[in-house]
């Protein structure tokens, strides 16, 4: 027997949709661009072929819808091409560009005729027309020019041009003069806002490159600080071990007892080296959470990002060392997830003083101070699988990064959240640390309160 039959897909839960990634900002307003483009093509043909066609008492209604469909058709093709070359993603559409241009030229010519020859009269909208066509055809032709010069040319050219047939025909100055006011004011108007639209679509590509670089170059300062501190602790230690062990391998050949006293040292130079190298690839080298705030404030602002840091209050109790340097590792870790991952717009650093709950105590007070680390940011794309993972932020298997901070954390008895707010839309990361217990009456700490007792 055939299995049950699936439903459509626009009766699936949204649990069982396939979800598409989401656009990035430059790719919605690529998409716009290139849309408003071929609703213009839309707008020309109905706006301008339908009403003549739907007139029915002229016998070239046909053939002048059948024409708007083609040059319609055209327009929206080269708009498209040439918003791509200008964009970078395909060569010049010079073929397609000549056509389109050839096209209008006989259009227009075609519509002057036609006032000739009394098929079309002011009556029946012959101004709008010629208009319609100028304007939509040379907005699509201005796309595929390189400068402003030659787009000007075109707008003036084209002008004169119908201006000329016009007056050959013998149909007045007072039409001629018509024809080239239309064709130029219509024709520019268009040529401006194509352009603007284009130059626009293109700005935003550029801002998003530069972004990307400014992130890029925030990552290889990191490293470069990293490879700096390394240099600071290898260099000298090795150069120390090197000059030991030559000075120990003289003493060796010479058959002085002093040769292994030298090389002890040399092993004591070594263990010294290996502890100092896990501290800063553990992150257990002293550092300054308000150096790591403000470090990130400046990174995410460089990288376009609306960044904000609030940190402790006036009255809140200093960190020790050791939960500034965790704390202060979390703000990197952080920082480095928003750069790498999503499209973030905003993001929000602060740091606050709480309490919590801490069993029974024995002084009376069962609330314990603690240190609460919170980084927001919004552009976090939703997890592909259902409901987000407020331990490793999505169902997704955590990174090393946050294994690593949970890991320095639970040292001094903190925990760490991060994950999805489906709720405000963004990925909130918290870290928690004790302080150490005080008597907020006596102000010293709370063990040596219960000796002195």
């Amino acid at each position: 027997m055939d299995g049950p039959r699936k439903a459509p897909r626009w009766l699936r839960p949204e649990s069982l949709r396939g979800k598409r990634p989401a656009r990035s900002d430059t790719a919605k307003v690529e998409l716009y661009t290139r849309a408003s483009f071929q609703a213009m093509a839309g707008l020309e043909f109905g706006g301008l072929a339908v009403p003549p066609l739907l007139h029915g008492r002229q016998p070239w209604g046909a053939w002048l819808c059948l024409l708007f469909l083609i040059h319609s058709v055209m327009s929206a093709v080269l708009s498209s091409r040439a918003l791509d070359w200008r964009l970078g993603h395909r060569e010049r559409p010079v073929r397609l560009t000549v056509a389109s241009a050839a096209l209008t030229g006989v259009f227009l010519l075609a519509l002057v005729l036609l006032l000739d020859t009394g098929a079309v009269s002011e009556e029946d909208d012959f101004g709008l027309l010629l208009m319609g066509v100028s304007a939509f055809g040379l907005g699509s032709l201005s796309l595929g020019l390189r400068a402003t010069r030659e787009r000007v040319w075109l707008v003036i050219g084209t002008a004169a041009a119908t201006a000329l047939a016009t007056a050959a025909l013998g149909l007045g100055w007072h039409q001629t003069w018509l024809d080239f006011v239309g064709v130029a004011c219509s024709g520019g108007l268009f040529v401006v806002t194509y352009v603007f639209s284009a130059w626009l679509a293109g700005v935003v590509r550029q801002l998003d490159a530069a972004r990307e670089l400014e992130t890029r170059v925030a990552v290889a300062e990191e490293r470069l600080r990293f490879g700096r501190d390394m240099h600071d602790v290898m260099g000298r230690n090795l150069a120390v071990m090197a000059l030991k062990s030559e000075l120990a391998v003289q003493l060796a050949e010479r058959g002085r007892p002093e040769a292994v006293s030298q090389m002890a040292e040399v092993q004591r130079i070594a263990q010294e080296s290996q502890r100092e190298i896990r501290d800063i690839v553990r992150g257990y080298r002293e550092a300054s959470l308000r150096t790591e705030l403000e470090g990130a404030l400046s990174v995410l602002k460089a990288a376009g990002i609306d960044c904000a840091v609030h940190g402790l209050d006036d009255g809140a109790p200093a960190l020790p060392a050791e939960l500034q340097s965790a704390l202060a590792w979390v703000v990197r870790e952080a920082t480095t997830n928003v750069l790498r991952h999503g499209d973030p717009r905003s993001c929000v650093i602060r740091v606050s003083t709480a309490g919590r709950s801490a069993g029974v105590a024995k002084r009376g007070d069962a609330r314990q101070e603690e240190v609460v680390l919170m980084v927001q940011n919004d552009g976090v794309p939703e997890p592909a699988g259902g409901a987000p993972d407020r331990r490793g932020g999505s169902h997704s298997p955590p990174g090393t990064g946050l294994a690593g901070l949970r890991e320095r954390l639970a040292a001094h008895g903190g925990t760490l959240e991060a994950g999805q707010d489906p709720s405000e839309g963004c990925f909130r990361l918290t870290a928690r640390l004790p302080l150490p217990g005080q008597d907020r009456a006596s102000g010293r700490p709370a063990d040596e309160e219960e000796t002195a007792a």
